[in-house]
């Protein structure tokens, strides 16, 4: 179902090639959350190592979206060749955005809210990004990341949200944030920094694997605890490459959290002496 409907996200016509492929992508609804790749970036073959077994027809796809695809069989092949191209343009932006050029231009999507905003009321109007939970495709429609309240959203439109979420990848937002610390969202009310764990006994050890790692029970007890029922729901947590981000990285977030809203208060006490 998510292939077929990845497939029609981009509409479009022969005629509308008008100045090249990449354009005319980026260009049709439901694909404003793109950006453009480079083309250096594209004609470099060891950027796209490995993509020739994930695509079919991969080296004409390749050249229909450089604008190199023979006339002779482009009428032939344009419509299997462009689900094909827009595969491996998904698969290239994926490693695109994670560069140092590519991550500058999310940022500066990110700076315009072209991912839309949290719609939780206390994250207030938080810019998102767009996340995958799997880096395979076909397997995960797109995300959108809150940074402030650290969790995940689908997408209000169904055009974006038909997007395969392994054109963005599960390590992007949380490498954007690593690149840009300042554009870490605070959170609201106070903060509080985690604790981390001291002389755990063996019991404690049991509720909080309990706690990490749920069992789903086949069927739910009516008069089961409200506290349960919490334990069993799923928290989205962030990743990189595969690797959950460290509890020190959450207790260092804190400590600079607190650090800046320590010089803010000094700096508003120099301004009244």
């Amino acid at each position: 179902m998510l292939g077929r409907t990845v497939d029609d996200a981009s509409t479009g016509s022969d005629s509308d090639y008008s100045n090249s492929w990449i354009s005319w992508f980026l260009s049709s609804k439901g694909n404003e959350y793109f950006c453009e790749i480079e083309e250096d970036y594209i004609l470099d073959r060891f950027n796209l190592t490995g993509l020739n077994n994930e695509v079919t027809n991969y080296a004409q796809a390749l050249d229909l979206i450089t604008d190199n695809l023979d006339d002779d069989i482009q009428d032939e092949l344009r419509g299997a060749l462009d689900l094909q191209a827009r595969l491996l343009y998904g698969l290239i932006h994926a490693r695109w955005i994670v560069t140092t050029r590519g991550l500058a231009k999310m940022l500066e999507k990110f700076k315009r809210a072209d991912f839309g905003r949290c719609p939780r009321v206390l994250c207030q109007s938080q810019p998102l990004l767009p996340v995958g939970l799997s880096d395979i495709p076909y397997e995960k429609s797109v995300k959108l990341y809150c940074g402030r309240c650290e969790d995940v959203y689908s997408p209000k439109s169904s055009r974006h949200g038909s997007i395969d979420g392994a054109y963005f990848g599960t390590s992007f937002p949380h490498l954007l944030f690593i690149v840009y610390p300042r554009l870490i969202p605070p959170k609201a009310g106070s903060i509080e920094p985690p604790q981390p764990p001291r002389n755990e006994t063996d019991s404690n050890k049991r509720n909080r694997r309990t706690r990490e790692e749920p069992d789903t029970p086949e069927v739910v007890d009516e008069l089961a605890s409200t506290s349960s029922v919490a334990l069993m729901a799923d928290k989205y947590r962030p990743r990189i490459y595969g690797f959950p981000l460290h509890e020190t990285a959450k207790l260092q977030r804190w400590q600079e959290a607190v650090r800046d809203r320590q010089v803010t208060r000094l700096e508003a006490l120099e301004d009244l002496s």
